[in-house]
């Protein structure tokens, strides 16, 4: 072993065939016994450990793998379980876990399937990134103990395949940081004043982790690249002053990724642990200086492949920085690793066979990315030949010089731009009374967020007519009776603003990169979103055009079919741009722009074809805000300005839409405001209506719609419950700005789910109605 060490942050957990979603979905359907999950998750563990060990990787991770989510998980390895949910303190078992993830309890073969009087715990973005998190939630009385073996059990799993692995935990910090206060009588209760209480617990873990033979642990911190407060600095330092104390010979490990350290250097430096991980990546324009102000007591991991992107590494970059670390601090105070987990990137090129050879030559997935950090320690102890290095310049200079990247048209289309292009004709209040007289809608108009059930036959169906199996023909008929289907029977419910369900669309993101120009896509490319829901995300590798209209021939055929109102269903700029491996040789806010026009030349075309309504999805836009508050500004300012580039062409008559899930508004409701959007729809029923506060105090003056059915569950909430949100909606807002919608979109549910809820939903609205 070189003195050089390499390790990884995490592994992606879902198989490179998805082979976690399978298990864990036949599991929830009674279809597998529970040895038959636990097994397939150690099947996965041991592929994963066995794959990194060939890599080469020195210290390869252990409890990276969850049958969820790791923050959920770390909840339930701290005992700390909603009372909501019944668990009565003793171990928690995995159906406890999934009971709060889904507010539903698992169909257990041949017994009748329990519901749940509970709604799931609320589920947020990680960071800015498209993963998922089950948010802790914290009361004055929230006690903390050791509640699970997850960790353990993972450890000694390992051991036995003669892997000694460094097990990872959330840092306290971040976990009491990312949680959720639950309003209750002692409103002055500080989430820190808990810390005392979780120390203990996460002492215990670390001193059973040594007894077993530990010699490494990683702790997950990565709150330091936000703005800390004096609480969460103090938090952190007697936070690892105690567990230094409790395991003085476990060398603790202390990964900060995403961001820069800025002004929290020194608090993050002075930590009495063994090593720190900085993200050379996220932190490139610091990572010299810290480099030279490095502790000398201490061993620095250098985050130095990018873990959230799929470029290529650039060898000889990197080997500067990693020679300037060589140089400050020597061989045995560094190692090498990726920037972050690589749960947030697809598992391994292998399975790309379709992918142009060239773009091919520029990626890296999961796998290639340990290769990468392997390759540049053999580099650097000249266990690897110069011809590697070349051969990785090569490629990066193919990529620079590809015709393939640069269109001038959409550069020059881009350059035009005017700051009218970004303004409506009309301020709200004029095209609301326009609207209101073309649409006739009734008071609470009722509405879903775009996507219907995508049956097993609907995906089936695509993957023939993919394969060739059916003709275009057949594939458009059969759409098309989908189409009619769903519009007779939102017609029959008495939904008033209709959608055609988007059978057509594989995912939000990947159907419209499909039609652009700029983009291309993986076969196997999964990243995990949250639970079993897992996203192919398009590669944005050149500029971007629209070639021709993308959505107009179904949403005009919907239309056809009735004399509601049908909205037309677009993902918009941000979100498009977010939820993809953005090309890395130009400015986001110029990849934003181009995605903009192609969008809002289709908003135009369906303008065109009749269409009076228009969703404009902006899902991933708080997503996208930077960490640290002073760079908010300049993202919220272009952000804003490429919806409404998206959008503003329109006729006042038109009414735009956007949807937006899964986001706390309060910090930028300015944002929200300005664009303009004639009816915004949000994810309000997890929090109880409490995201609607920001709302309130800034008196938001559109149309909002917030959510009354949580999508992400398959609890069938009741025509009271959904009631009893929107009249608290009503004591908060105008009611007639209100609409009557979920939380988003129906495609992940079952018709036999989405049916009684929309029944419900619809009832809901028409008791509001009547007073």
């Amino acid at each position: 072993m070189s003195a050089l060490l390499t390790h990884n942050l995490g592994y992606p957990r879902i198989g490179e065939q998805r082979e976690l979603k399978k298990a864990t979905e036949a599991y929830w359907k009674g279809k597998i016994s529970l040895e038959g999950l636990l097994q397939a998750g150690r099947d996965l563990r041991r592929y994963n450990w066995q794959k990194q060990r060939a890599a080469g990787i020195d210290w390869i991770p252990s409890n990276d793998f969850s049958f969820y989510d790791q923050m959920l998980d770390m909840s339930c390895l701290l005992g700390n379980v909603p009372e909501r949910f019944g668990w009565q303190g003793q171990t928690v078992d995995l159906d406890t876990l999934f009971l709060v993830a889904r507010g539903v309890r698992v169909v257990v073969e041949k017994q009748p399937q329990e519901t749940a009087s509970m709604f799931a715990s609320e589920m947020t973005k990680w960071f800015d990134t498209n993963y998922h998190y089950i948010v802790p939630e914290f009361h004055a009385h929230t006690r903390f103990r050791l509640a699970s073996r997850h960790v353990f059990d993972a450890f000694e799993e390992a051991l036995r395949l003669g892997i000694k692995t460094k097990p990872v935990l959330i840092g306290p910090v971040t976990y009491l940081t990312l949680g959720k206060v639950i309003d209750d009588a002692q409103h002055d209760f500080n989430r820190f004043d808990l810390l005392g209480r979780l120390i203990p617990v996460y002492e215990a873990i670390l001193k059973q982790l040594t007894l077993l033979g530990a010699e490494w642990v990683q702790l997950d911190e990565p709150i330091v690249a936000f703005d800390l407060t004096a609480e969460q600095r103090a938090a952190l330092i007697s936070s690892y002053t105690a567990f230094k104390q409790a395991a003085p010979s476990l060398k603790l490990l202390v990964a900060s990724y995403f961001g820069k350290l800025r002004d929290n250097r020194k608090d993050f430096f002075d930590l009495p642990v063994a090593a720190l991980h900085v993200d050379a990546v996220r932190a490139s324009a610091e990572i010299e200086d810290l480099i030279a102000s490095f502790p000398s007591d201490k061993i620095l991991s250098l985050g130095i492949v990018d873990g959230r992107n799929v470029w290529l590494n650039d060898f000889a970059h990197s080997l500067y920085l990693i020679e300037k670390a060589r140089s400050a601090l020597g061989d045995i105070c560094l190692m090498l690793a990726p920037s972050c987990s690589l749960l947030h990137v697809p598992v391994t090129l292998r399975s790309e066979s379709q992918i142009d050879p060239d773009l091919k030559r520029w990626l890296a997935f999961a796998d290639e990315k340990l290769e990468e950090v392997q390759t540049l320690r053999n580099l650097l102890i000249g266990k690897a030949d110069a011809a590697v290095l070349e051969q990785n310049q090569r490629a990066l200079a193919s990529r620079a010089k590809s015709p393939r990247i640069h269109n001038p048209s959409v550069k020059q289309r881009v350059a035009a731009i005017k700051a009218s292009d970004c303004s409506r004709a009309s301020a709200f209040s004029q095209r609301q009374k326009v609207q209101r007289a073309k649409l006739k809608l009734s008071p609470f108009p009722t509405t879903t967020i775009g996507s219907l059930p995508q049956t097993g036959e609907v995906r089936q169906m695509r993957a023939r007519y993919r394969s060739g199996e059916s003709t275009r023909a057949d594939y458009e008929r059969f759409i098309e009776q989908r189409i009619e289907a769903s519009i007779r029977f939102q017609e029959n419910v008495d939904i008033d603003m209709l959608v055609h369900g988007e059978f057509e669309r594989n995912d939000m993101v990947e159907y419209f990169g499909e039609q652009l120009d700029g983009f291309a896509f993986t076969q196997s490319g999964w990243v995990q979103s949250y639970g079993s829901r897992y996203v192919k995300p398009p590669i944005i590798y050149g500029d971007v055009s629209r070639p021709q209209a993308m959505t107009v021939r179904w949403s005009a055929y919907a239309q056809s079919l009735t004399d509601s109102p049908v909205k037309g269903m677009l993902t918009g700029p941000v979100t498009i741009l977010q939820w993809s491996f953005v090309r890395d040789d130009q400015p986001r806010p110029v990849t934003a722009q181009q995605i903009a026009l192609a969008i809002r030349d289709e908003v135009l075309d369906l303008e065109a074809a009749g269409i009076a309504a228009i969703q404009i999805d902006e899902p991933a836009f708080r997503e996208g805000l930077p960490l640290r508050k002073a760079d908010w500004d300049a993202y919220l300012d272009w952000a804003v300005k490429a919806f409404r580039l998206a959008c503003s062409g329109v006729k006042d008559e038109t009414q735009i839409h956007t949807h937006m899930c899964y986001s706390e508004f309060n910090d930028i409701i300015e944002a929200i405001a300005a664009l303009d959007a004639d009816v915004i729809t949000i994810e309000t029923s997890r929090s109880n209506m409490e995201l609607l506060k920001a709302f309130v105090a800034f008196s938001y003056p559109n149309e909002i719609g917030p959510g009354v059915y949580d999508i992400h569950s398959p609890r069938v909430p009741s025509a009271l419950e959904m009631e009893s949100l929107i009249r608290k909606a009503a004591t908060l807002l105008p009611p007639e700005n209100l609409w009557v919608n979920p939380d988003c979109g129906l495609k992940t549910r079952q018709w036999e789910e989405v049916r009684p809820a929309l029944t419900h939903m619809v009832e809901a609205a028409g008791r509001l109605r009547e007073g």
